[in-house]
């Protein structure tokens, strides 16, 4: 672990010191990190001849700066804070009393104090502070850039998104841009990926250790947020462990469910780990005392052929609709419950692309080519209609010029697999 002096001026305090010298950023050039990112913004923004985009999503603001600040908070209340981003200029517009936060950021050239454009911010004065908003905005964008703009927006009021258009703006959707740029991680990148990925592991590790008949769903799971907590993770983005009748169907939240003897316990960890990476992989393990039935080792054998299938097609250079069509055949009996997506991209949270299950590519599917750089988290669930019980299985895996590596690591239940 590298030194730290504990003594040093406050100065050396702020937010972004102890993130880079924090233990799990060992090894990782975090400025390099950062400014690949930043990189990537701007490169599709060029591509898509954007002049400027306002990002107010938090993952995408901390994606394109580094900077963090009251993510969930964040995402309730927007546009609280946001990055006005051109070709050559940031400018971060942090949440009052917070602009320290910011401070010593290679990729912020400005940082200044946001002007909240929300109804609990201006009440019935909504629409004035709407139209000031996007004035002062576009006044700044038109310093920076040209007239008649075109700017890309995401997650802005619609009013706000209104006013800036009525200014003689180009409005156009940022999400494009931003989520290719995600897309592609750099090897440095892929490091935090790997931090974040471990210190999960250890907190699935803890609540393997710690199951036991007669504790709760809400108990069980606790013991996974105490350790990305403890490890300097960020939060777990959803509340999804169940038990026995509640692993089926899939999606039942984690509540105060008392686990039963020799029931199954199914978890998708949806961790936004070290660094803001989000660690996803799923695990299902029996609860004892005795050995698993013929049943729930049928169901957890199912799941496992699916998800190793389906990473063994992956290949760089592979189009979507090739990957639908080569992918696992679910049988019948499963094929309602199936989950949603067969596989999908993730990053800093769950990202492009989708790939889509070969009976649902004709109408939820798109086409798109699988690129080296690309982080999949690879998924099955299995269980019966009108089952009991239920099996979640799912790997991270990269993908790269020869191949696939995998990424989580935590052990598959060897009893489940006999």
């Amino acid at each position: 672990m590298a030194n730290f002096d504990w003594h040093a001026e406050r100065s050396d305090l702020n937010g972004l010191a102890l993130l880079d010298r924090s233990p799990e950023s060992e090894g990782i050039d975090l400025s390099a990190v950062r400014l690949y990112r930043l990189g990537q913004v701007r490169k599709e923004m060029a591509k898509r001849n954007i002049d400027a985009v306002i990002l107010s999503d938090p993952i995408n603001i901390r994606y394109a700066t580094g900077a963090r600040n009251m993510q969930i908070f964040c995402q309730r209340n927007a546009p609280s804070r946001y990055l006005l981003l051109t070709a050559n200029r940031s400018i971060l517009f942090e949440f009052t009393g917070c602009e320290h936060l910011a401070e010593g950021f290679e990729t912020i050239d400005e940082v200044r104090a946001s002007k909240t454009a929300s109804y609990v911010a201006a009440g019935p004065l909504i629409a004035e502070r709407e139209k000031a908003w996007a004035q002062e905005m576009n006044a700044l964008i038109v310093e920076l850039t040209r007239k008649h703009a075109t700017v890309g927006l995401e997650r802005l009021n619609a009013g706000t998104a209104i006013a800036l258009k009525e200014l003689g703006l180009r409005i156009v959707d940022a999400q494009e841009p931003v989520e290719r740029a995600r897309a592609i991680k750099s090897e440095e990148e892929m490091k935090c990926v790997r931090a974040s990925l471990r210190a999960t592991e250890v907190g699935v590790q803890r609540l393997r250790e710690a199951l036991r008949p007669g504790l709760t769903e809400n108990e069980l799971w606790s013991v996974l947020h105490q350790a990305v907590i403890e490890q300097n993770g960020d939060y777990i983005e959803t509340r999804l462990l169940s038990a026995g009748e509640r692993t089926n169907p899939w999606f039942q939240e984690t509540a105060h469910n008392v686990i039963g003897e020799n029931e199954l316990v199914a978890l998708d960890t949806d961790v936004v780990g070290c660094h803001g990476y989000y660690a996803d992989f799923s695990r299902t393990f029996h609860a004892g005392p005795d050995k698993p039935t013929e049943l729930q080792r049928t169901l957890y054998k199912v799941a496992y052929e699916q998800v190793h299938h389906n990473m063994e097609i992956l290949r760089p250079g592979m189009t979507f609709a090739e990957y639908a069509d080569e992918a696992w055949n679910i049988p019948e009996k499963y094929y309602k419950n199936r989950y949603y997506l067969s596989a999908h991209g993730v990053g800093l949270t769950g990202e492009y692309p989708y790939l889509y299950h070969h009976g649902d590519f004709p109408n939820a599917g798109y086409n798109g080519v699988l690129l080296p750089g690309m982080t999949i988290c690879v998924e099955s669930y299995i269980g019966e209609d009108g089952g009991r019980e239920g099996v979640k299985l799912e790997q991270q895996v990269l993908i790269r010029e020869d191949g696939i590596e995998l990424l989580s690591r935590f052990p598959f239940e060897e009893e489940l697999l006999k």
